[in-house]
């Protein structure tokens, strides 16, 4: 049986003393979008293809066969045009002794007009339903079957297809952030461990990584945690497509070659088809990269005693239907940084 909702105080503990939303982690699918640089240097992207080639692996049956159902079997319907795209971004912290516990579960809405994009955090412990398992953590889902299975709980969540699949780890996190020249990140409170200051920071990839892991000396959490991380996806992303980084061949031959290393994606996501999302998008600017976090109503109990986050029905239903019909901006928990 699950608890009654906890109070604030029990709330914020229990963060603290477990980690509970994948909102800590660092999207590192947004490669994707880099390769945005190819229109900018021409030719060069001819190297960068080649960068990737050799990093990325593909891989097969990352997607399912099956269509989104609802609980009870009946299939959603799911227009065949004007959706948008979805990819979805898993991997995981690779620090010792933390591998595990540090899943990442991040869904990528393109609009249709590929002139946003809405980046949403699923809790690693959102209690759902998993196909041919019942009830469990979402991220049970990956345990049981792997990136195919965590899909199809997804798409079966929300009511809506999910196009592309990319896993990858944390090791090429410091690597990015070190071959754009660092990033200037806004922290909204101070922490000491890398010295960070409340207000703009200027982070090399030491102290990015000490910024976007940091929980313990923030006001909440978690919480604050994952608002600190999407500060830093944004920095880091508009770092890697400015015109200082895409008109430096060596630059954004290193950043390209970071990020794509232990890149794992689905088939379907080739070269060909990275550079033509990428390419489509080159007016994306930081105004329209919106952060969501799943919506969830509070913290419960599972039957083996484990921690769950209580999934929003209503809100996890709006947000479906506004991937579905391509609609994110009636959506209204949605949170942008500095």
């Amino acid at each position: 049986m699950l608890d009654e909702f906890a109070t604030e105080d029990e709330t914020l503990s229990r963060r603290d003393r477990k980690s509970r939303l994948t909102g800590r982690k660092v999207l590192i699918g947004f490669v994707i979008l880099l390769l945005a640089g190819v229109a900018v240097v021409g030719g060069f992207g001819v190297y960068l293809g080649s960068i990737v080639a050799r990093n990325v692996t593909t891989e097969r049956d990352m997607l399912p066969s099956s269509q989104p159902t609802r609980e009870d079997g009946t299939a959603y319907e799911i227009p065949e045009t004007d959706t948008g795209m979805n990819i979805l971004f898993t991997g995981a912290d690779t620090r010792p002794g933390d591998v595990g516990r540090s899943d990442v579960v991040v869904l990528a809405h393109i609009t249709e007009d590929r002139s946003k994009v809405y980046l949403t955090h699923f809790p690693r412990d959102l209690y759902v339903d998993i196909p041919g398992h019942g009830k469990n953590k979402i991220n049970a889902s990956y345990a049981f079957g792997g990136t195919s299975l965590l899909v199809e709980t997804l798409q079966n969540l929300l009511g809506i297809k999910i196009d592309h699949v990319a896993k990858t780890d944390f090791d090429g996190f410091k690597r990015m952030t070190d071959a754009v020249g660092g990033v200037r990140v806004y922290a909204e409170e101070a922490s000491s461990r890398g010295g960070i200051e409340q207000g703009w920071n200027d982070l090399d990839g030491e102290r990015a990584l000490i910024f976007v892991r940091e929980r313990y000396e923030l006001s909440q959490g978690d919480i604050s945690r994952g608002f600190r991380q999407q500060a830093f996806i944004k920095a880091l992303m508009l770092k890697a497509l400015s015109r200082e980084t895409v008109t430096n061949p060596i630059t954004l031959a290193k950043f390209v070659d970071a990020a794509t290393q232990n890149l794992v994606v689905d088939e379907g996501l080739n070269l060909n088809e990275m550079r033509k999302v990428a390419l489509s998008m080159t007016g994306i600017r930081g105004d329209d990269v919106i952060f969501i976090t799943a919506p969830f109503t509070g913290f419960g109990t599972a039957a083996d005693g484990g921690a769950i986050e209580i999934v929003d029905e209503a809100k996890m239903d709006r947000l479906g239907h506004s991937m579905r019909t391509d609609t994110m901006e009636t959506y209204t928990d949605a949170r942008t940084t500095p």
